[in-house]
């Protein structure tokens, strides 16, 4: 037989030799657990990404709708913009037609001629409440802003480049001219020789 050496290892007891082997298992399963429940910098990376992807995607479609909802909206708008102004008018027309019934059966040419001034005063009145207001003309200073010179006719009675007649009265609405005044202007007599 052998005898057994001198610097050789005593044999461990089997308890103490289990003991490093579980704790060591049961490390490296924790370690393992750990590192399933904490993702890799990748895949962090990707879910981040991804967020953000979704967000911007979401952004997109927002803006999309608010954009077509704006647009739908000024449609709308410029669609019904002179409503306001057509519901003013109405009442005139409905004035103008019982005024013509009036003169197929009235033939008095005072109460025809009142009747059709009270509707031009009423006209006039709906286009103001809009805004719409007539360019004083007559006796006033040629501006080619706002009156278009027809022609010219020596005065002495008015100085040079002053409206003496209007053949059609214009309009503007607020500060924008709608349509010039038609007018006749004055200018300086022909010198005799």
């Amino acid at each position: 037989m052998t005898q057994p050496k001198e610097n050789a290892v005593p044999p461990q007891d089997d308890q103490e030799t289990s003991v490093p082997v579980e704790e060591t298992q049961n490390e490296a399963a924790a370690a393992s657990e750990e590192a399933a429940q904490e993702p890799s910098p990748i895949e962090a990376l990707t879910a981040e990404r991804d967020e953000l992807r979704d967000l911007l995607l979401r952004t997109r479609a927002e803006m999309e709708n608010t954009r077509k909802r704006m647009n739908r909206e000024r449609e709308e708008e410029r669609r019904y913009a002179s409503l306001p102004i057509a519901r003013d008018l109405l009442p005139v027309i409905d004035n103008l037609q019982r005024a013509l019934e009036a003169a197929g059966k009235d033939r008095d040419p005072d109460r025809l001629l009142q009747g059709g001034s009270m509707i031009a005063r009423q006209l006039e009145d709906a286009l103001s409440r809009h805004g719409v207001k007539a360019i004083e003309a007559l006796g006033q200073p040629f501006d080619p802003n706002l009156h278009e010179a027809l022609q010219q006719v020596p005065s002495d009675e008015h100085p040079p480049m002053t409206i003496i007649q209007e053949y059609e009265r214009g309009f503007q609405l607020h500060d924008r001219v709608v349509r010039p005044s038609k007018v006749v202007v004055s200018s300086a007599p022909a010198e005799n020789k």
